[in-house]
């Protein structure tokens, strides 16, 4: 299982090192990994070292000194390398390194007025020389920058990070892409896009949240020494081989019953199709039985499609199910509206978890004790900026989208209630601080319907899990596995009534730890 850490814990994790007068160590510890990875990037262009075209982007701080330390690797192996310095002030070792092995520099004039005609020229001639770069190493700011790059070097990476295709140079960014909050993955603008993240000492929370993550590339841990000296991590992410362990698989002796129920409340005459999506995701997971309540017509549609499915109009509380979903296509439905609110109710006197979707979020109140603690609640970006709104928080679709862990984190202890918040970078939070994170899947998810598969696979490995499962886990997993269905064919164009039928060659490939997804090749030792 991948961790993270936040900034503030890594450089705890550090001080005792430097204490010890290890500092330097580290920081070549750093630089060769850094280097070792711009050697990376070269070769998957076909170029060796030797008379390579790379380009520092170095600021004031230990970042800028990481880099030109690794530049003055490159350049004493041949590497032709230009270092911009950016800052009033640069790593007197590492620079002075860096031009013993004959990097190249060039300094932007710092205390130059905005606007300033040598400035704007330095930067514009800059700007040529960094597009015709193999790569480029952003050393601009680490992970005590705050609110992003000011003054020429700002228009200069706006400038890079405009390129596209072949006229776009290779990324490597040193620890993170400068601009990118370290622990909450927000992003402060302009960002340079890396294809290549080197982070050191440990992966901090803001590489694996979005919109952070999406600008990172594969991200490469470079372990510094300072493993011993961190906490417990903040946040997770699972990996190809807990994936594998933690699907579910039946005993020799379980019967339909034992296997797991899984009860749905989903879909309306107005709105049919989420139910048969959400019911369909479910039953191919492959639980003991998929209950479905709710109106007639939708049921004989399932019938025609699933008829595995035992379908009826019962309330919640007649019927037995060791998970329940609610909410798909339920929206101006009154009967199922108020099965969504009953099963709230039967989930907690009966201590089974529910999953809370599009309408039935408006059952979810805040909780002032553990009352909540067997609902999960699965909006996106803009059904949380909803619930928080009805319940006076003011925090807009935009500031979700801004700073997701945050808001999912802010929710879960809100709510009292696991928080499955869907994006880019999935986020789910549990109110006792337990938070994964999943990028499993690609942007063709982003399909009407998708979330209500979504939905169903989360019910059904509820149900199927053989003990009181772990809810955020759980959620994890779902996630992974949703986002999963994207990769089997991730060149074709992808609709929601696709998924289902995806899931068990999915599942197959998961179960044998050959997960396709940037979750098993993203993040590298």
């Amino acid at each position: 299982m991948l961790s993270a850490h936040s900034a503030a814990a890594v450089r705890a994790a550090e001080q005792p090192l430097l204490a010890a007068g290890r500092g330097p160590e580290l920081m070549r510890a750093a630089a060769h990994g850094l280097a070792m990875g711009v050697v990376s990037i070269l070769r998957t262009r076909g170029r060796g070292v030797y008379g390579a075209n790379v380009v520092l982007l170095i600021g004031s701080g230990n970042n800028g000194g990481d880099a030109l330390f690794a530049g003055a690797y490159l350049a004493a192996r041949g590497a032709r390398t230009t270092a911009l310095l950016t800052g009033a002030r640069t790593h007197a070792e590492a620079l002075a390194a860096y031009k013993k092995a004959g990097g190249r520099c060039v300094a932007l004039p710092v205390k130059a007025p905005a606007g300033n005609a040598a400035g704007v020229r330095a930067a514009a001639a800059f700007f040529v020389e960094a597009r015709a770069a193999d790569v480029v190493v952003d050393g601009l700011l680490g992970t005590g920058g705050r609110g992003g790059l000011r003054g020429p070097a700002a228009g200069i990476v706006a400038q890079l990070d405009g390129l596209a295709g072949a006229e776009r140079p290779a990324v490597v960014a040193c620890d993170l892409p400068s601009g990118v909050d370290a622990t909450t993955g927000a992003v402060h603008g302009p960002v340079l896009r890396a294809d290549l993240t080197i982070t050191f000492g440990a992966c901090k929370t803001g590489l694996l949240s979005a919109p952070g993550e999406q600008a990172c590339g594969t991200v490469r841990l470079v372990d510094i020494g300072i493993a011993g000296f961190l906490g417990r991590a903040e946040l997770f992410r699972l990996e190809p081989a807990d994936l594998a362990a933690l699907l579910p698989n039946p005993a020799s002796a379980d019967h339909k019953y034992t296997r797991g129920v899984a009860g749905i409340i989903a879909g309306s005459e107005q709105f049919p199709g989420a139910g048969l999506l959400a019911v369909a995701a479910a039953s191919a997971c492959g639980p003991g039985m998929v209950r479905y309540l709710g109106p007639e017509q939708v049921a004989a549609a399932l019938h025609g499609r699933n008829p595995e499915v035992v379908c009826s109009e019962a309330a919640p509380g007649e019927v037995r199910v060791q998970a329940w979903l609610a909410g798909p296509g339920i929206d101006g439905d009154a009967a199922q509206l108020e099965r969504a609110r009953e099963a709230v109710t039967a989930g907690a006197e009966a201590g089974i978890p529910v999953v809370l979707d599009a309408a039935a979020l408006d059952f979810a109140v805040p909780a002032r004790g553990s009352e909540n603690a067997h609902l999960i609640l699965t909006p996106h970006a803009g059904e949380l900026a909803a619930l928080f709104a009805r319940h006076g928080v003011e925090l807009d679709r935009a500031g979700v989208e801004a700073e997701p862990l945050a808001a999912a984190r802010r929710a879960a202890a809100m709510f009292g209630a696991v928080v499955l918040l869907k994006g880019p970078t999935t986020v789910v939070a549990a109110p006792g601080g337990a938070v994964f994170t999943q990028s499993n899947g690609t942007p063709r998810l982003a399909t009407a319907g998708s979330g209500d598969t979504l939905a169903g696979i989360l019910v059904a490995l509820l149900a199927m899990s053989p003990d009181a499962p772990d809810l955020a886990r759980t959620a994890a997993l779902a996630a992974a596995v949703h986002g999963e269905l994207a990769q089997l064919h991730p060149e074709q164009p992808l609709n929601a009534g696709m998924l289902a039928a995806r899931i068990p060659a999915v599942w197959q490939r998961l179960a044998a730890g050959a997960a396709q997804s940037p979750a098993g090749r993203q993040h590298q030792p």
